[in-house]
């Protein structure tokens, strides 16, 4: 019977389709969740597993930025990663919010881009705001968006699996 032997080596030939690298058939994306947001947080992997990493706003003032003065008031903030790789590390949302947790301006903040002894790596950030007086606290959201790999639809052999939440923006509730 031909239909029974088409249908008996079905598997086998997606085994070698996949194999062979035409995994279209396999190739699946999810996004993680959105991590709990604070002031310091365990940065963690797309799977919501700590990496070792543990990022925190150290501190946060109102005031012009240098370079733009006459633009007003913008948050100047300051933040730290203890635990990070200074070559390779990660990277982490940080959003002005007001008193309600609404994010007010956001931006994301590179491990890799700061310097520091012994794993502590420091920087500081500027956010502008539409209202600065509404700022009530600079927090970070824990999700490691250093490496966000190719979708299905962009590659649809290497692509798919694991990405993190989109980035954080302006009217996010965190």
């Amino acid at each position: 019977m031909f239909p029974a032997r088409v249908l008996a080596g079905a598997p086998l030939a997606l085994v070698i389709l996949a194999l062979s690298g035409c995994s279209s058939l396999l190739c699946t994306d999810t996004t993680a969740e959105r991590g709990e947001a604070g002031v310091r947080v365990q940065v963690e992997d797309t799977s919501g597993r700590p990496l070792g990493v543990t990022a925190e706003a150290v501190d946060w003032r109102l005031e012009p930025h240098p370079q733009v003065p006459l633009e007003g008031d913008r948050v100047h903030f300051r933040y730290r990663f203890d635990g990070a790789d200074e070559t390779y590390g990660p990277a982490v949302d940080a959003c002005a919010v007001d008193r309600e947790r609404v994010a007010l301006g956001c931006q994301t903040v590179h491990s890799s881009q700061e310097f520091g002894p012994d794993g502590v790596l420091t920087g500081d950030a500027w956010l502008a705001v539409g209202h600065p007086e509404q700022v009530a606290g600079v927090l970070l959201i824990p999700n490691d968006q250093s490496h966000d790999g190719r979708t299905c639809e962009q590659d649809i052999k290497d692509g798919g699996g694991p990405h993190p939440p989109q980035p954080a923006g302006r009217g996010d509730k965190l």
